[in-house]
């Protein structure tokens, strides 16, 4: 057995926790804590350190912020997770969406005031944080279960675009400009005769070494390789002299505790997009972290997550930084570095906060197109070619669905596209809700069975019987859907129908909605010459209809009566004499 299976054996042993230790997860996993994780978690933190430096100047840039913003996300985001999240390998820290939210709706609420960009960023990740706790008081961490993979997909291809866009121009070594792709690409494309060749051809061997590198050496920290190499050329060259921009002075020191200086109600859309950025971060986070935990043998909270969200935003929010949430990208090179416990975390941001007071000074030279190069190459992992063609083979409605998505964001931007990716979940439920499956039946072949006819052609009809099966719960938002495709039915079936049988087996509930409108049903067949059986209907099915008159219009249909008894009763009938005038 190998040190990695027990240690997640022995953390899946662990009793489930009660009280205050259920929601301040150190409190579980310091008790099965073994002294030879300490130097696994001490090489992953230094390792998340290296890897996260070089990607957080990269977002801080994407947010529209200053290089430094991007580290504080890193340096106290991690480390209030690692108190309240249920996560043992999620690292947190700006991600490339979250940036780019944050920097396109940002800009239009500062007014061309760079303290007031700085103070409606953090014044977001409060906002983000209040959220949480309100989520997690009122157990609503499922809801985002809502929102569709399919929805997400189109999203994340959207997103990569949107972002590679706003990355291409610094690439390229000119201005750029435009508010969506469309307007990005064409300004880009106006402006390429003045490309700066020599700024392109260090983005792009910068590139090619990141691409490399992510290839050969997976989890390593080759975006601080880079971002060193860099440095060292333009500092030791005459190439900074041909138009390149660059960091500059980072300032040297830990963050201050500061409040933001702004409230909510002082910023109109700071609202919907703190909405906005907890929608992408919990589903980022929860998405990644499940991952994880599936690979390490244990199970993370949902619901804990938002805690852990939560306090990791507050800390953004209060330390000068911005909005933050747990990337897949990053989270792999923490695991991949043998991290075993959030204490990972912890070393990170030790490391981090060494780097910020002692080696600030040496980011001055540092080329913005470097940071674009790490940028373009991290939201490539955004787009998955490879699910998009299979959405497309097994349902092209599932593919539309996730290209109006991708369509909202490369036309609207980001923070319109999650607001369109919400929009469009929610309408795809309550269209599938409001028109369920009605199946009509027919016996299975020398069985007492009945299934789906159209599923399986071989099925008997019997005639003069139409039976039917709704593949939900009847409701009022799908009654009339039901009704009409019975009517449908029995006015195209051939010959004449003289029973319909409604089984309700995979109806669990029927409301007061669905019940009337059985009786409706009742009395438009019996006018046509047509009896109404119900059967197998649940318990409280069943109440809600005898509570209608159900039961004394069509007969009894208690728990044991199935379709082929309706069926026996019907054809028995058939054959006894009928009365003269009949």
């Amino acid at each position: 057995m190998t040190e990695a299976t027990t240690s997640s054996d022995a953390l899946a042993r662990s009793a489930p926790a009660r009280g205050w230790r259920a929601v301040f997860p150190p409190a579980q996993w310091l008790r099965t804590y073994r002294a030879q994780w300490l130097s696994h978690d001490a090489i992953a933190g230094v390792t998340l350190a290296a890897y996260g430096i070089p990607v957080s100047l990269a977002y801080a840039s994407l947010a529209g912020l200053p290089a430094q913003y991007g580290i504080y996300c890193y340096l106290v985001g991690g480390l209030f997770y690692a108190l309240f999240g249920s996560s043992r390998q999620l690292a947190i820290g700006p991600t490339s969406a979250i940036s780019m939210l944050v920097g396109v709706t940002v800009v239009g609420m500062a007014d061309g005031d760079p303290a007031r960009f700085v103070s409606i960023a953090a014044l977001t990740a409060c906002v983000i944080a209040a959220m949480c706790v309100i989520a997690w008081i009122f157990k609503l961490s499922s809801l985002v279960n809502f929102i569709s993979e399919t929805i997400l997909l189109g999203f994340k291809a959207g997103a990569a675009l949107t972002i590679a866009m706003t990355q291409l121009p610094k690439l390229f070594g000119v201005k750029g400009g435009g508010h969506n792709f469309f307007e990005g690409a064409y300004s880009l494309a106006t402006q390429l005769p003045d490309t700066n060749f020599a700024v392109l051809a260090f983005g792009v061997a910068a590139i090619a070494l990141l691409v490399l590198g992510e290839k050969f050496l997976p989890g390593r920290p080759i975006a601080l390789f880079v971002v060193v190499v860099s440095i060292i050329v333009l500092s030791v060259t005459p190439l900074i002299d041909l138009g390149f921009k660059v960091v500059g002075v980072v300032p040297q020191g830990l963050p201050e505790f500061r409040l933001p200086g702004l409230r909510v109600r002082d910023v109109d859309g700071v609202l919907p997009l703190a909405f906005a950025c907890l929608l992408l971060a919990y589903v980022e986070s929860v998405s990644a972290a499940r991952a994880l935990a599936q690979k390490n043998g244990y199970e993370i909270d949902p619901r804990q997550e938002l805690l852990g969200l939560g306090a990791a935003n507050l800390a953004a929010g209060f330390f000068q930084a911005y909005p933050v949430a747990g990337g897949l990208s990053q989270s792999s090179v923490n695991d991949k570095a043998g991290a075993k416990t959030p204490l990972a975390l912890v070393f990170a941001s030790i490391t981090i906060g060494l780097a910020l007071m002692y080696l600030t000074g040496l980011l001055a030279n540092l080329p913005n197109v470097v940071l674009a190069a790490i940028v373009l190459v991290a939201v490539k992992g955004l787009i998955d070619i490879r699910e998009l063609r299979h959405v497309w083979k097994v349902s092209r409605y599932e593919f539309f669905v996730s290209m109006v998505a991708f369509s909202a964001v490369l036309l609207e931007g980001i923070l319109k596209g999650v607001i369109v990716a919400v929009l469009v979940s929610m309408l795809l439920l309550i269209r599938r809700a409001a028109h369920p499956h009605v199946a009509f039946l027919g016996r299975i072949p020398g069985t007492r069975g009945f299934s789906d006819i159209e599923r399986n052609p071989d099925n008997e009809t019997i005639p003069g019987v139409l039976i039917f099966r709704v593949e939900a719960s009847l409701l009022y938002f799908n009654v009339e859907h039901v009704r009409e495709a019975v009517w449908n039915k029995v006015r195209a079936t051939a010959g004449p129908v003289k029973m319909v049988v409604c089984d309700l087996s995979i109806s669990p509930i029927v409301d007061l909605a669905g019940a009337r409108m059985l009786k409706t049903l009742h009395s438009q067949l019996e006018a046509a010459g047509i009896r109404l059986r119900l059967v197998a209907a649940h318990a409280s099915a069943r109440d809600m209809l005898r509570a209608e008159g159900l039961e004394e219009r069509v007969g009894y249909f208690g728990r044991r009566v199935t379709v082929a008894d309706a069926v026996d009763e019907f054809q028995v009938s058939r054959l006894k004499p009928q009365p003269d005038g009949a």
